[in-house]
């Protein structure tokens, strides 16, 4: 048996979810790899997959040997890649993870001037709003917005994020304006379901004043562009980043509420994150210098507002 080639194996099988995706990944067949995850788990005398019709699943052994054989394969590819750092190779599949709105809005139109720089990368992109440990899920990058805990990661600061609150000119005609954050109550808002702190909002002003908001929540949504549009059309006051919606509040479909208020903690940063290791593959590398320069002037902020950020 290669262990090697068995362990390469196995972990394509968890990372892409089944024995048939895995063969694109390794480029061996279906029975190849399910023979090469068979003679491992003989090897090692032990289960490392639930297989049903269905799905698979690890064993909670199999996790264990699905993170060391990462890390193995990691620290061994990242031998390969420092040998050929002389020669500024980028090349193979580049795992990124981002949050759904920041993809789509801000990443997306990004990826083709990426591919036409690096041709030899290969980009393997997954949108999600929850926190997905890097490691556990096979990723060579993410980009977080917010508070940065893992001190596994390396965090590179990409630009600044800041919440607004907005609504459309119609609904402001109908109900007024609000003058104070706790006037809000008295509006529907459309609530971001994935919001930690729920409908309740802190605000501080200049003057050191503070205010609690709790919302009157008229639905709720776990996607900020739809919040987006449905403040747009009037359905209620919606708090979202920035970078979702500068656009319409520079068009005129959304009025920015309460401008001289911040909302509590939730001034943010979003960030590139990498596995802390002693060399960065030439790949990861690439993609971090380019996002940073990317953002370096973020494209959402008003003009006099943009800050540069120097990568350090």
């Amino acid at each position: 048996m290669d262990k090697l080639l068995a362990m390469e194996a196995f972990v394509a099988v968890v990372e892409t979810g089944s024995f048939v995706s895995a063969v694109d990944v390794t480029g061996l067949s279906k029975p190849a790899v399910s023979r090469h995850v068979s003679e491992l788990e003989q090897f090692l005398g032990i289960r490392l997959l639930h297989r049903t019709t269905r799905r698979l699943s690890l064993t909670e052994e199999g996790r264990v040997y699905f993170a060391k054989s990462k890390e193995l394969l990691g620290a061994l590819q990242d031998v390969e890649n420092e040998v050929g750092l002389s020669s500024d190779q980028a090349i193979g599949r580049l795992r990124v993870c981002a949050p759904h709105d920041f993809g789509v809005e801000q990443l997306a139109p990004l990826w083709g001037k990426f591919a036409e720089q690096y041709p030899r990368i290969e980009l393997n992109i997954t949108l999600s709003d929850k926190t997905t440990d890097l490691i556990e899920g096979g990723y060579d990058m993410a980009i977080r917005i917010g508070a940065m805990a893992d001190s596994r990661m390396i965090a590179r600061p990409l630009a600044p994020v800041r919440m607004k609150v907005c609504a459309s000119p119609a609904l402001l005609r109908q109900a007024g304006v609000p003058c104070h954050p706790s006037d809000l109550r008295e509006f529907p808002f459309i609530s971001y379901s994935l919001q930690s702190n729920g409908d309740e909002w802190h605000f501080c002003n200049a003057q050191g004043e503070t205010a609690i908001a709790r919302m009157r929540s008229s639905m709720q949504v776990n996607n900020g562009a739809t919040c987006r549009a449905m403040a747009i059309g009037g359905r209620g006051v919606a708090i979202q980043p920035d970078f979702i919606v500068n656009a319409a509040l520079a068009s005129g479909e959304l009025v920015e509420l309460l401008p001289d208020w911040s909302i509590g903690q939730h001034d943010m940063m979003a960030h590139v994150l990498y596995p802390t290791r002693a060399y960065l593959p030439p790949k990861v590398q690439r993609l971090r210098d380019f996002l940073i320069e990317e953002f370096r002037t973020p494209p959402w902020c008003p003009k006099a507002a943009r800050l540069r950020l120097v990568a350090h």
